[in-house]
């Protein structure tokens, strides 16, 4: 890695993590920030002229193909951006020395049993989604670059769709709320997955420390369903005076709401060898929620005044 700021090209910036990454990375490193528009993923040949042309010490891949039911209607486009374009990344990675960071996700799992996911375990995904996902892992260990790919759970932010924002809107709508509570994992906010990626790249550039290719597991510590996520969203939107309508939550099986895309009951990944690796103490997803969750409320506001 070159004395100077190390060069970044930065991935999906439009995107939950990509844009909690740019305001991050951007205080200590040279950024070059791309989102959707300024970077075709199904286009091989623009992700490398731009790879070719930068020249960054480190790719950020965070952008992905995310539409977890659109996915089953859409392989080809979801292949194309979550398996195939990580491995061009990773094969220009690979040409000029660069470290690659990238995201998967804990739908690479089946979900069956209760216990954390750990990294060798053997995946086998239930939906076009975690296949595509999967794909991207084998394109980029296939390419001999040196990477970190960070699998996560359950992944909210200020920006961008997500589950937080949906909860908030129906809560502000209905009375009653009736949410799974049989899929169990760590919700995670894309602020604290952004703050350990930071971190990790501090050690690699302070303390040069030589980088080991692997997968590790980053999401927030605990775990909980759907339900108790909702139940915990709404008594902190409470806390902080937000006007909601619903006043009761109700438990359903997964039964009870069927989707396109079948979702793994068991998302619990375990952590242990990024935090023996990196020193990294997760944070419960109680304080992740807590810590996210006025951002959210008041980007939402802002959003809704300026539309008015």
């Amino acid at each position: 890695m070159s004395p100077a700021k190390p060069r970044i090209l930065l991935s999906g910036t439009n995107g939950q993590v990509g844009s909690a990454l740019q305001c991050l990375l951007s205080k200590n490193n040279e950024v070059f920030a791309f989102e959707r528009a300024t970077l075709d993923l199904t286009n091989s040949e623009q992700i490398r002229q731009h790879v070719q042309e930068i020249k960054p010490d480190i790719i950020v891949n965070a952008a992905a193909y995310t539409a977890v039911d659109q996915a089953e209607k859409e392989p080809a486009l979801a292949f194309a951006i979550n398996g195939t374009a990580p491995g061009i990344f990773a094969e220009e990675a690979a040409h000029i020395n660069a470290i690659l960071i990238h995201y998967s996700t804990d739908y690479v799992f089946d979900g069956s049993g209760n216990q954390p996911w750990q990294e060798e375990d053997k995946p086998a995904p239930l939906n076009i989604y975690g296949a595509s996902k999967l794909a991207g892992e084998q394109t980029i260990k296939a390419s001999g670059a040196t990477h970190l790919i960070l699998r996560t759970s359950w992944v909210y932010g200020e920006h961008g769709n997500n589950f937080v924002k949906t909860i908030l809107r129906l809560a502000a709508e209905k009375e009653a709320l009736n949410i799974i509570d049989d899929q169990i994992g760590a919700p995670t906010s894309a602020e604290f997955i952004a703050d350990a990626t930071a971190q990790i790249l501090n050690q690699l550039k302070e303390n040069s420390i030589a980088l080991k290719s692997g997968t590790y597991h980053l999401c927030c510590s605990g775990e909980t369903s759907w339900h108790g996520f909702s139940s915990e969203i709404v008594r902190l939107a409470k806390q902080h005076n937000t006007p909601l309508a619903v006043k009761e939550i109700n438990s359903i099986p997964t039964s009870d709401y069927p989707t396109p895309a079948e979702r793994p009951k068991n998302s619990r990944l375990d952590c242990t060898r990024l935090e023996k690796t990196f020193g990294l103490q997760p944070i419960s997803w109680q304080a992740a929620l807590a810590n996210t969750l006025p951002l959210i409320i008041a980007s939402s506001a802002e959003a809704s005044a300026s539309a008015k």
